[in-house]
């Protein structure tokens, strides 16, 4: 008989003689901006007619694949110059201004979900960039990511990616340096690159950082370090492409070395469940609810059956 303790996502079956817990991190799951890009697609898509999105819109792979069911299509940068009138979906990650001008060129209706977060950060960027182009603006981040693409393209490419401190050395600490920071990058690593700046800026040049880190990502660090001590077995629900879902998964693991990441149900090892009396879900900022909900329930009807 398996039970679910109430407001608290627990649920409770018999496993060898003992009762194993699971529980769902009720903190885990879409941010604002996911959600909000995966509910413009889910309103498009219920008029029946074909809608592009440009790239993943998210980094996992079930949630795109239950969307493609739905009708969505994925194209990249190069299926969006041979396209003509036909709408196109920017996803949270945002966009350069080049995609834009493509969309305008080729009369592409944009149905623009870049989240609101890193509109705000692209503004920035791109203001700094006009107000002081002979800076360096640098772009703590993952080189080759969608949203990093965006703000590099807001300084006509201009900007230095640097994705770990020792990336900091090439930069020219003679000149003035403005710091941001891709939006779910951790918070720890970007105040060591700031400490690593300071400490070898010129006096005659000027350094500013920006903490453009989303709290809403930033927060679930602490959260997810709490819940991943709480339990034995920690299952990290996340695509493999995720950024964000990286950071969070091996903060897990500093906490409870016992932690696995998958990206479905079909991945767990039963074997994992030995001698295991709590086990807590747990996911990135690109993990669907009902994901998490499905490895629970995958683990629930293989107890039972045994």
């Amino acid at each position: 008989m398996t039970k679910k303790a109430s407001g608290h996502g627990r649920y409770a079956v018999q496993h060898t003689k003992t009762e194993l817990q699971i529980e769902i991190d009720t903190g885990s799951g879409f941010c604002f901006g996911v959600t909000t890009a995966i509910k413009k697609a889910e309103e498009e898509l219920a008029d029946g007619k074909t809608l592009y999105c440009l790239g993943d819109i998210v980094h996992n792979g079930m949630e795109v694949e239950r969307l493609h069911a739905n009708g969505l299509v994925t194209i990249n940068h190069d299926d969006l110059r041979r396209l003509h009138n036909v709408k196109v979906l920017l996803r949270a990650h945002g966009e350069p201004p080049e995609t834009y001008e493509i969309a305008r060129r080729n009369d592409i209706q944009i149905i623009d979900a870049t989240c609101p977060v890193v509109l705000a950060l692209q503004s920035r960027i791109k203001r700094q960039f006009v107000n002081n182009p002979e800076a360096q603006i640098v772009i703590f981040g993952k080189n080759g990511h969608a949203e990093v693409l965006g703000l590099v393209g807001q300084t006509r490419s201009e900007a230095i990616v640097i994705e770990k401190v020792d990336d900091v050395k090439r930069l020219d600490f003679d000149r003035d340096i403005y710091l941001y920071s891709q939006t779910t990058k951790s918070l720890d690593e970007f105040h060591r690159v700031i400490d690593y700046i300071q400490s070898h800026i010129s006096p005659q040049a000027t350094f500013r950082s920006f903490d453009t880190i989303c709290r809403q990502v930033a927060n679930r660090m602490p959260n997810i370090a709490s819940f991943a001590a709480k339990h034995d077995l920690i299952l990290f629900v996340s695509g493999r492409k995720s950024s964000n879902g990286k950071v969070l998964f091996n903060e897990c693991c500093s906490i409870n070395p016992n932690s696995h990441q998958i990206e479905k149900a079909e991945e767990i090892d039963m074997d994992w469940i030995n001698g295991v009396h709590t086990i807590g879900i747990c996911g990135a900022t690109s993990t669907p609810k009902w994901l998490m909900e499905e490895c629970r329930d995958y683990i629930l009807s293989h107890v039972k059956g045994k």
